[in-house]
């Protein structure tokens, strides 16, 4: 056993249940994911809510976002010979793919990083125009002076990829659009310049040559990157044998950048490792671990709408201790503590 993560007793924080739908016409599927900050002496989540359409007699229906991030349903008849619904995630009609879910991102605070709820004054996050017509996803909230860098996955028929917006006072965005384009995710901006430049971890994918391995990027300005190097890469019968992402924004510590991120096995389990990275260049991977420091143990990671997954893109830290706030089975929002310190000694040069 190499789980070093305490679960809060009371897991869940927040189940489907908990929430309302976006509008009468949708169905909450999961909770997923949210990033995490802190404003106003508050904790906020910003949680990915996956939502389907109401269900209709001899039919699949399909949502997505028009221009002004404003849901519209497509509906097609099951007898359709141009549809495709074999899958239950995507189907595809007429050679075009829709997805049968779509996210948004609904904002939490919380004063105790327990108990969270909605306030009428922060209105939910939603896909805008065509690379955001699927929706958006998994955000992580870097905060660099006093400006928050909202980094989420961009879905749309067109792939993949990395937005970006920003505020000062989560009522106000400033939209930046695309910065890393199709296929790519699991973006995290360090809280910090280095060398008085913006770094990220990014996770482009190849599924030909290469694979969804961790690189880093250089930015002048937080919205053009280039410098791409590659830092982590899957590792045959290991816990991050299939693909691995970034977490949230990386912990400065006195040893280096420390790095939590997300490892899948072929069989789709997720964990979690950390990564070490040199507090100059975090190109440069000090150490890494060598099992997981937090897997699916509990039943409610175990069981859900896509069992046994760990995923964390957010956390806060005080001190020695890291509040974990994290996705369970692609349907719960979880907590667990961990030690930097246990972490650190975990890890293998």
């Amino acid at each position: 056993m190499t789980d070093i993560a305490n679960r809060y007793s009371e897991n869940p924080l927040l189940s489907p249940k908990d929430l309302k739908a976006s509008n009468e016409n949708m169905v909450i599927e999961c909770l997923l994911n949210p990033g995490t900050f802190e404003f106003n002496g508050k904790i906020g989540l910003l949680v990915r809510v996956a939502e389907r359409t109401v269900k209709k007699d001899g039919l699949v229906s399909v949502p997505f976002y028009n221009n002004l991030g404003k849901v519209e349903i497509l509906d097609f008849k099951l007898d359709d010979p141009k549809l495709d619904s074999s899958d239950a995630r995507v189907i595809n009609y007429d050679g075009v793919d829709y997805l049968t879910t779509i996210s948004h991102l609904r904002l939490l605070f919380s004063d105790d990083g327990i108990t969270f709820s909605e306030a009428d004054e922060y209105a939910a996050l939603f896909g805008e125009g065509e690379y955001e017509s699927y929706g958006i996803e998994d955000c992580r909230v870097s905060k660099i002076d006093d400006i928050y860098y909202l980094t989420y996955t961009m879905v749309s028929p067109n792939g993949v990829g990395v937005g970006l917006r920003t505020t000062k006072n989560w009522k106000d965005f400033d939209k930046k659009g695309m910065i890393f384009s199709p296929h790519n995710k699991d973006c995290a901006i360090f809280e910090e310049k280095i060398n008085n430049r913006f770094y990220a971890l990014h996770r482009p994918s190849s599924p030909e040559l290469g694979g969804n391995y961790i690189w880093t990027a250089e930015s002048p300005d937080g919205v053009h990157w280039g410098n791409h190097k590659c830092i982590a890469k899957t590792r045959a019968s290991k816990f991050d044998s299939k693909r691995l992402g970034a977490g949230a924004s990386p912990i400065k510590t006195k040893e280096g950048w420390l790095a939590i991120y997300h490892g899948a096995t072929e069989q789709n389990r997720y964990c979690l490792g950390a990564l070490l990275l040199d507090l100059y260049d975090p190109s440069i991977v000090i150490a890494r671990s060598e099992e997981p420091i937090m897997e699916p143990l509990a039943e409610y990671e175990k069981t859900g709408f896509f069992g046994n997954v760990v995923f964390t893109n957010g956390h806060t830290v005080h001190g020695d201790e890291i509040k974990l706030y994290y996705g369970a089975s692609d349907e719960h929002v979880c907590l667990a503590t961990l030690s930097i310190k246990s972490i650190l000694k975990s890890l293998k040069k």
